[in-house]
């Protein structure tokens, strides 16, 4: 459960960090116009800390961390998320430096899709674990 929290914690820390940089950093560059930057302070509070919050308490009642899948999940919906808030971040970097290359375009949407994908498969196995943990509490 510790790892958890941790883990929780640790992406309530990048959510803030990256809510400052947005706010700061579109103030000291100027910028008025919307960025994907915004993005990443809730990807990050949301799937990030809310997430894993919420995946403590359900621990807490169905143990799924004993589940052999479950060191698969938290590698995999992590490795989704953190790809995910990086590849936002580089969106607004380019979203504010103006034009692009439309292979680096397809490039940035490409590898910000594999994030996506990463989390979706995440999410599935998270659901799969749970489904065992409340057969097995039956």
């Amino acid at each position: 459960m510790k790892k958890l929290t941790k883990t929780a914690f640790i992406y309530a820390i990048i959510a803030m960090i990256s809510g400052v940089i947005y706010r700061e950093g579109s103030k000291f560059l100027e910028v008025t116009e919307p960025t994907t930057w915004s993005f990443t302070h809730t990807h990050f509070f949301v799937l990030g800390m809310f997430f894993f919050l919420i995946v403590l308490v359900i621990e807490k009642n169905f143990h799924i961390m004993k589940d052999k899948k479950f060191h698969q999940f938290y590698c995999i919906y992590n490795t989704g998320l953190i790809i995910t808030g990086i590849m936002l971040w580089v969106r607004g970097a380019v979203d504010i430096t103006g034009n692009i290359p439309t292979m680096y375009d397809k490039m940035i949407s490409g590898v910000s899709g594999i994030g996506h994908i990463l989390l979706g498969i995440g999410i599935i196995l998270f659901f799969i674990i749970l489904n065992r943990q409340i057969k097995e509490e039956k």
